[in-house]
């Protein structure tokens, strides 16, 4: 199908991706969540799909494409390239109306195209959406874990695994060491530079005194992890959850928290005995935020000083 594309999107295209995006999840939800009332599917439903401004951080930190059929935008396809073999699609979808067409599957080929240093695809999707397992599993994607709510699906592509040698009983496969059991082993002043780490069991490890200045953790499971004296200058975090978490002695200067929310709000935010002076809330839901026991000199609220407001409140209740 030569009448499909697939180019680079860019900011300016963040309102028409993000209007298809949400129409496409909207009648996911009709199709699949119809008379569930209260269920939630991020897979569905994914945070942030209805908001342009997710739509222009994907733009700017993810390989984000937009899916021109007969030279109209008709879809996007995100992906997160990392690492030197590995690719996950985050998502991809097809305005409704251009849907049955083929345009995904000659999408999907136009990926692996663009894409043929990656070896593996992964993706994952709702258990409910029985037409995306079908789709997934006719383009070559294998299940490999399920849930009830979720599942997820891995792509090798053609490549011969030629054995080159056996290094200390681990099995090596060209430049891939691949399924073998590493765990309690104890790794010291190795050079590891730009090692690709993909699909491992991790838990519980320690990396303690080590250069990890770059790295990048993709779709990992960080739950009940411990991060202490850490250096994270200049780090991104983003689309995370961190709910039930704790942020303990943090400098935060010139941080930049944007476009969060507390989602389910079923426990509030708490900041306690922290230095916030000189900070800015901007174009923020406050809905029934308290301030209690704290120095508010210099603060303002919409431009007029709180301790005047509060000073104008006194005098108005000593009156009535």
């Amino acid at each position: 199908m030569s009448s499909v594309k697939i180019e680079k999107a860019h900011i300016e295209d963040a309102s028409i991706l993000t209007t298809i995006k949400k129409n496409v999840f909207d009648m996911e939800k009709e199709k699949w969540l119809s008379g569930h009332t209260g269920v939630v599917d991020y897979n569905i439903q994914p945070p942030g799909y209805d908001s342009v401004e997710m739509g222009k951080y994907m733009i700017r930190e993810l390989d984000y494409f937009k899916i021109l059929f007969e030279g109209a935008i008709v879809g996007g396809l995100i992906l997160t390239v990392v690492g030197k073999r590995h690719g996950r699609v985050d998502r991809i979808f097809i305005d409704p109306s251009q849907q049955g067409k083929g345009i995904g599957s000659n999408v999907m080929r136009r990926m692996e195209y663009e894409y043929p240093h990656v070896r593996t695809w992964e993706l994952e999707t709702s258990s409910r959406q029985l037409n995306n397992h079908y789709f997934y599993e006719k383009m070559g994607y294998r299940k490999v874990f399920e849930t009830d709510d979720e599942f997820c699906y891995e792509k090798e592509m053609n490549e011969e695994a030629v054995l080159d040698g056996e290094l200390r009983g681990l099995c090596v496969h060209g430049d891939t060491l691949k399924r073998e059991d590493l765990s309690e082993l104890q790794v010291e002043h190795c050079n590891m530079e730009k090692t690709d780490f993909y699909g491992i069991n991790g838990s519980h490890s320690t990396f303690t005194n080590s250069n990890l200045m770059g790295a990048v953790f993709n779709n990992c499971n960080l739950s009940e992890s411990c991060f202490q004296n850490i250096n994270l200058q200049k780090s991104l975090i983003a689309d995370l959850n961190l709910s039930g978490s704790e942020v303990a002695h943090v400098t935060l200067n010139g941080v930049t928290i944007h476009d969060t929310n507390l989602e389910g709000a079923d426990e509030p935010v708490r900041f306690d005995r922290c230095d916030l002076s000189g900070s800015k809330l901007q174009n923020c839901n406050l809905k029934n935020v308290e301030i209690s026991g704290s120095e508010l000199a210099g603060m303002k609220i919409n431009g007029m000083l709180v301790t005047d407001l509060l000073e104008v409140y006194t005098n108005v209740q000593g009156k009535s």
